[in-house]
């Protein structure tokens, strides 16, 4: 599975506000509840706060991957989204956060959460792409550095 299975333009945002790493999250959470059918936007931030309990997903660079499984929903669903001001997010280099990438998944697709949770990572451990994310100046730009496709 590539991240363009998982990744629209409409689920990527350049300039997004933080705050805190819960504010982050409730905004992920309605944010992706608008654009998936039977997913409750507080059904998906407690599982996504549930999930950081058990260690942040703040993997380090500036580079955060929230994710979890869920019931309602359908399809791997993923958001990419770059802040606007970095928000400290508990990650393992203690750095703040200023890219993330969300994963919300079926409850029963163990193997292909893990195998998108890891290309995502590995994207994301590129310094060359970090920095191109953080150069990008629309959502239109970050889908397209991040999948290599302009979204057409």
């Amino acid at each position: 599975m590539k991240l363009i299975d998982v990744l629209t333009p409409e689920n990527t945002v350049a300039s997004a506000e933080g705050g805190s790493k819960k504010r982050v999250l409730e905004n992920l959470s309605v944010f992706l509840t608008e654009r998936m059918e039977g997913v409750n936007a507080d059904d998906l931030y407690q599982s996504l706060l549930a999930r950081e309990r058990l260690g942040s997903t703040g993997i380090g660079e500036g580079v955060a991957i929230p994710h979890c499984r869920l019931a309602g929903c359908e399809k791997i669903t993923g958001a990419l989204v770059k802040l606007a001001d970095a928000v400290d997010f508990d990650a393992i280099d203690g750095e703040p956060v200023d890219l993330i990438f969300a994963l919300i998944v079926p409850e029963e697709q163990n193997d292909e959460h893990l195998q998108v949770l890891s290309s995502i990572a590995e994207l994301l451990q590129d310094e060359t792409v970090r920095n191109a994310l953080r150069q990008a100046s629309s959502d239109q730009d970050l889908f397209r550095i991040a999948t290599g496709n302009d979204g057409d």
